[in-house]
């Protein structure tokens, strides 16, 4: 069997670094005899034998049990078995033996293995890279391909597994993770994660890199050596239900790490405490998830220090209580509780029982001096811990709880002076017990970066002149006014709140917004400096939205419901709002505030239409809500008018820091007040190097475009470019080509260019770009062009730009006419034979139609072979000659061309055989199926009745393919159909039958 390249950088290598860690290799002439069958994935006596082994059970048990397991289909049922959730009656015995599939305590009971090209007979039948097993069972499916791009997490690999994930899921059910590799960068993800949530696993703790040869050796270890592998299974999976359905996440390397240091602090008993930070947006909710599942089930460890440990989790906010609540009981950790007044909690903490989960609020310890007898089997985890040692509560909590270990959790820094959460959570020496910060997070792509520029400096309030801005901007104030005004003291706000100004800047945000985040179905958060200055950016975005929907055709009343429903506002009720006053102003702002409330409910409803693409509102305005706690990935932009510092910057700017779809390459904060221009002063009672790249001045952005530009232009140097019609670009894009000339340097050029695109639009619609536009075009369109000439394939960049570089970039392609040049046409198209024509062509025209005629003919060949492998499958070898003879030097670009043709008419004549024979497509494609099985019959009768079978609503009624039990009835009359024609593979062959039916004649 030839290997290809994959074979060679990936496949082989990860057997080899598996084996050297105590894996064994099965062999694929090994498969059948170790499964039931094709379609089956379980190693049969492998885990019969471990079954035996673990359980100490007779072999009639174990194979009755592995017929059970066989049978179970849920993915989240399977994470259960394999942690030892699973019992039945064994023969001879009274009552229900829990049985174990693996021996977390002695990794060395249990037998890990890999195997590779494991055949999985479905449908469309699969044949991944490589699977890992233990037991028997697999638990892990790696993909090899090259090269990867940890960037943009596109590729053929992650297109693979989702593949495979649909098309052989039986593979999937008891899945944990999956496995991405070219050899060098290796990718996880959870069973159905989609490719943006694939991660590498940076930091080889308790390793370090020194100890690996290379990042293969690294991410292997990290991930699957023997002891590794069975702590994730047993404590780092999870299920969480969602609005949107049950996502299952796996940890990432940080939250393996702090949670293990925890749980090494908890069994060595010297330290009784530990301060982790997680920076925003990491998953630190997540974090405590996992060291409460550890600390609960401690599968992989026998401890009397974890015997029956209670656990108790405290927030200092009731927001940020019900959303650790909240993911505690969704992601189904077993019986946590809710703490709900401070009488429960003392009933809880005091009634000398052990094994309690607790969530409960840091406040109901106030006044709570007494000490509860085995405060030693408590452990507690606060969240926020720099805030719950304020007003004596930190105090009441060790008094109370005086043996406990303590565990603090931060999402920000804590501040260089703050003593108190150094010295309850910290231990002399130690800073954080585990650190994750924002650089860390933005390097794995855990969080976007988030970036600031600043707007007109003349809307900056500096409040060392205010007294003088306040005199310029309110002359036109009455003198009673006025003196009122300046006897009490002109306050900050005075100013911020300026009609004027507030007007001028809604009409900035909303132009601004349009622009930039807008086109991506993104969304933002303007902050206020108070509730009143909320109420008046409601009603001023308002005015300014309608009057623009209104100069656009809409009449006045259309164009306000319309301008009101896109904007929210949330913030908290004063028992003020409800008094009249006899200022007019201040009476239309209390009505605005009382129109304008959200309850607790209609929140709750607001941000969940926020967190939904193309559901209104576009903005949310607040002052103090929404500000911390509120996760919302498709936020992408905050307008800043509140002069926040600290803390309250650092989390009101990570509200844009959440990964999103590809097209959010960063969080933008666009400061109206001033914030960013005094930013060091801001943030500087944090240590500089944990708040280093907290928010990036976007000039760091425009300088990274102008470099980006700077390495693609010298790569440009040999092409004079100056057309702007189709044939001229064309003969720049060959000239170019010739200047490339090897592979290696094509995807060189590639990086750069990708590197330059994204920088672009991640700027747009910075007047930054604007110089950059004429090359973005002519690069954005080479790409698409160079793919199918170094990689005879279509190039899929474009689906990944967003909306506003997609729409240039079209206009572009249509203005020039090149959509003409790029544009693969498919075999159906009339047009599609006009470039085989050779007359009057220059070589570089035949060089051109030969690649593209080739790249257009893989697509339509894997199209055919994937609709009807028995008719089309004869043309992938025909296409794999055809790639070799366009890299041939002896043929001419002619000969190729011609080559090309050939093929193309065989296939043309291929897709009309049937009306030669006589026969619809979908007879022929049968008689295809029946032929593979006894070419020497005719089965062409057999293959109309077959067709009519899945056609005729009688026998195969709308929906049959989604009906279990009706798709078996006419897998069984297939069968008879075919025993009856005296046919013998009376197995393989319904099977396939169905697989072209489910193919041609379902959901029609």
């Amino acid at each position: 069997m030839s290997h290809g390249p994959e074979w060679h950088f990936a496949e082989r290598p990860t057997i080899e670094h598996l084996q050297a860690m105590g894996y064994g290799f099965v062999a694929p002439a090994e498969h059948a005899g170790l499964r039931d069958g094709e379609n089956q994935v379980l190693f049969r006596p492998h885990l019969v034998e471990a079954l035996m082994r673990i359980n100490g059970i007779d072999r009639p048990s174990a194979e009755a049990t592995y017929g059970e397991l066989a049978a179970i289909s849920g993915n989240e049922t399977w994470l259960k078995v394999l942690r030892g959730d699973y019992s039945r009656k064994i023969s001879g015995q009274e009552t229900r033996q829990t049985l174990r599939v693996i021996d977390f305590l002695k990794p060395g009971n249990n037998r890990f293995s890999v195997t590779n090209q494991l055949r999985v007979e479905a449908e469309n039948t699969r044949r991944p890279d490589l699977v890992v097993f233990v037991n028997g069972i697999p638990l892990v499916v790696i993909e090899a391909k090259s090269p990867l791009n940890i960037k943009d997490k596109t590729g053929e690999a992650f297109e693979q597994i989702r593949q495979y994930e649909r098309d052989i899921p039986r593979l999937f059910f008891s899945n944990v993770f999956n496995i991405v590799t070219d050899g060098a960068l290796v990718l996880y993800g959870a069973t159905g994660a989609s490719s943006r949530y694939f991660g590498e696993w940076r930091d080889p703790w308790p390793k370090s890199e020194a100890d690996f040869a290379d990042s293969l050796a690294k991410g292997l270890w990290c991930l699957l050596q023997p002891g590794r592998l069975l702590d994730l299974i047993a404590h780092y999976v999870v299920f969480e239900t969602t609005e949107s359905g049950t996502v299952k996440k796996i940890c990432r390397y940080q939250q393996f790490r702090a949670v293990n240091r925890i749980v090494e602090r908890v069994l060595e008993g010297k330290h009784r405490q530990g301060l982790i930070w997680h920076t925003q947006g990491s998953g630190k909710s997540l974090t405590m998830v996992f060291a409460a599942l550890k600390l609960k089930t401690h599968r992989t460890i026998q401890s009397e220090r974890l015997t029956n440990p209670n656990i108790l989790v405290l927030t200092d906010r009731v927001d940020l209580h019900t959303q650790i609540s909240g993911t505690f009981v969704a992601c189904g950790l077993p019986n946590p509780m809710t703490i709900n007044s401070i009488k429960d909690l003392h009933a809880l903490i005091r009634n000398g029982k052990d094994g309690h989960t607790a969530l409960s609020t840091i406040f109901k310890f106030q006044g709570s001096k007494q000490a509860i007898e085995n405060s030693g089997n408590w452990i507690v985890m606060v969240d926020e811990a720099h805030r719950t040692q304020e007003k004596d509560l930190g105090a009441y909590l060790r008094a109370t709880l005086p043996d406990a270990r303590f565990f603090g959790f931060t999402g920000t820094p804590v501040k260089k002076d703050d003593k108190d959460t150094y010295a309850n959570f910290g231990v002399v020496g130690e800073s954080y017990l585990d650190k994750y910060g924002i650089d860390d997070a933005v390097a794995d792509g855990a969080t976007v970066p988030i970036y600031y520029t600043g707007r007109k400096t003349d809307w900056h309030i500096d409040e060392a002149k205010i007294d003088i801005l306040f005199d310029t901007w309110f002359a036109e104030l009455d003198d009673d006014k006025l003196n009122e005004i300046k006897k009490r003291g002109v306050r900050i706000e005075d100013l911020v709140k300026h009609p004027r100004r507030i007007e001028l800047i809604a009409y900035d945000i909303w132009t601004h917004f349009k622009a930039y985040a807008q086109p991506d179905g993104f969304k933002a958060q303007i902050v206020a400096i108070d509730r009143e200055a909320v109420i008046l950016y409601k009603q001023a975005l308002t005015k300014v939205i309608a009057e623009e929907l209104q100069a656009g055709g809409l009449d006045a009343a259309a164009a306000l419901a319309r301008a009101d429903a896109m904007s929210a506002c949330v913030y908290s009720i004063n028992q003020e709002d409800g008094k009249p006053s006899e200022d007019a102003h201040r009476q239309a702002i209390r009505d605005g505030l009382k129109a304008h409330y959200v309850d607790a409910e209609a929140e709750k409803q607001v941000k969940q239409a926020f967190g939904r693409k193309g559901e209104d509102p576009q903005f949310l305005i607040v002052c103090d809500k929404l500000l911390t706690g509120f996760d919302c990935p498709i936020e992408s932009v905050m307008y800043l008018d509140k002069p926040l510092k600290e803390h309250g910057l650092l989390q009101a700017i990570a509200r844009t820091n959440r990964v999103s779809d590809p097209k959010k390459r960063n969080g933008l904060i666009v400061d109206y007040i001033g914030v960013s221009a005094n930013l060091e002063e801001a943030l500087a009672s944090y240590r500089a190097d944990d708040v280093k790249n907290a928010m990036r001045d976007l000039d760091d952005l425009r300088n990274q475009l102008r470099t980006a530009h700077a390495v693609v232009a010298v790569m440009l140097k040999p092409v004079k470019r100056k057309a702007f019609d189709k044939d001229g670009l064309k003969a720049e894009f060959d000239a170019f080509i010739k200047a490339l000339g090897s592979e290696d340097k094509w995807f060189e050029f590639k990086a750069r260019a990708r590197s330059f695109i994204s920088l672009y639009e991640t700027l747009s619609p910075d007047p930054s770009v604007l110089e950059f536009t004429a090359d973005l075009k002519w690069v954005a369109t080479f790409l698409l062009y160079g793919t199918q000439h170094f990689e005879k394939r279509q190039a899929f960049d474009q689906m990944n730009y967003s909306e506003k570089i997609r729409e240039m970039l079209n206009q572009h392609l249509e203005a020039t006419g090149l959509s003409v040049t790029v544009k693969l046409r498919h075999i159906t198209d009339p047009d599609f034979w006009e470039d085989f024509e050779t007359d009057g062509k220059t070589d570089e025209d035949l060089m051109t139609a030969a690649i593209r005629k080739t790249t257009e003919l893989r697509k339509t060949v894997s199209e055919r072979i994937d609709a009807s492998p028995h008719q089309y499958g004869k043309f992938s070898e025909r296409l794999r000659q055809l790639l070799e003879k366009l890299e041939s030097a002896q043929l001419s670009w002619s000969d190729k061309l011609k080559a090309a043709e050939e093929l193309a008419k065989d296939l043309a004549a291929e897709d009309e055989a049937h009306v030669e024979a006589g026969l619809s497509p979908g007879a022929y494609g049968i008689l295809q199926i029946l032929n593979e099985f006894d070419a020497g019959a005719d089965w062409e009768d057999l293959a109309i009745r077959l067709e009519g079978l899945y056609t005729d609503p009688a026998t195969a009624p709308a929906g049959w393919w989604e009906k279990d039990g009706l798709r078996k009835s006419l897998r069984q009359q297939v069968r008879s159909m075919a025993h009856l024609a005296g046919l013998t593979q009376l197995k393989e062959i319904p099977d396939q039958v169905e697989a072209y039916a489910l193919k041609h004649f379902a959901g029609h």
